[in-house]
């Protein structure tokens, strides 16, 4: 009954104000939800994965492997982009000039794209915590504010002003500057719990990337000895 009297006395300004933290504790929570499933996930197929793969004989088979391992797809867009460069450049002349460069100098760069996209996947929706977590506080203040005026303004035009009248209308507005804290500090823990999660299975995929780059340049020579022989068989 308060919350519905306290909507009823304020104008557009206090209500839209209070319609906009509403949308942002929601849209916050959505993402916190989302966000919790996916790194626990994530933080789980990283190292399953991982291993997995360097238990497999061949890349060809952990990429199989992986299939069914990488519920977020961390792990096997990376192993995917460099098979597909591995295979591609023991088939011999290069075509384009993404294939011109030496098989490290392709690995790196396809590698790059491949972390760029699963980092982009992990990272979604920080911006809109941070943006929460930085503006909600300001939109409860403007709320306050504008209540407050709101509240004087029809008390000096009613003419009596006396502390009982203003204690009741101050405090309502008030509430608002509760309310955008209340908004922002659950979006700026967030923020950093994810972040803090997120840099670590960063470190762990471009340890991984890293890895596979190695090998797979290591091992290119006896790869394409072996596509040579081949088709000289055939």
């Amino acid at each position: 009954m308060d919350a519905l009297h306290w909507w009823r006395q304020g104008d557009a300004v206090t209500q839209s104000a209070a319609l906009v933290l509403l949308a942002m504790s929601v849209a916050s929570w959505v993402v916190i939800a989302w966000k919790l499933r996916l790194m626990r996930r994530a933080n789980a197929d990283v190292v399953r994965c991982t291993a997995a793969f360097w238990q497999a004989p061949s890349l060809e088979l952990a990429a199989q492997r992986l299939q069914s391992f990488d519920r977020e797809a961390l792990v096997l867009p990376l192993v995917s982009a460099a098979n597909s460069i591995a295979n591609h450049s023991a088939g011999g002349v290069p075509t384009t000039l993404a294939t011109a460069g030496s098989l490290s100098q392709q690995l790196t760069r396809v590698l790059r794209d491949a972390l760029h996209q699963v980092l982009g996947r992990l990272q979604f929706g920080q911006v809109l915590l941070a943006t929460v977590g930085s503006t909600a506080p300001f939109v409860g203040l403007l709320g306050t504010v504008w209540g407050i005026y709101h509240a004087l303004t029809a008390m000096a035009g009613a003419g009596q002003i006396t502390i009982d009248r203003v204690s009741g209308p101050v405090g309502e507005a008030l509430v608002m500057t509760a309310a955008g804290l209340a908004v922002a500090i659950p979006a700026v823990l967030a923020y950093n719990v994810f972040g803090r999660l997120i840099g670590r299975i960063e470190a762990d995929l471009e340890g991984f990337a890293r890895d596979l780059r190695e090998l797979l340049t290591d091992t290119a020579p006896a790869r394409q000895r072996a596509s040579t022989s081949g088709s000289m068989d055939a």
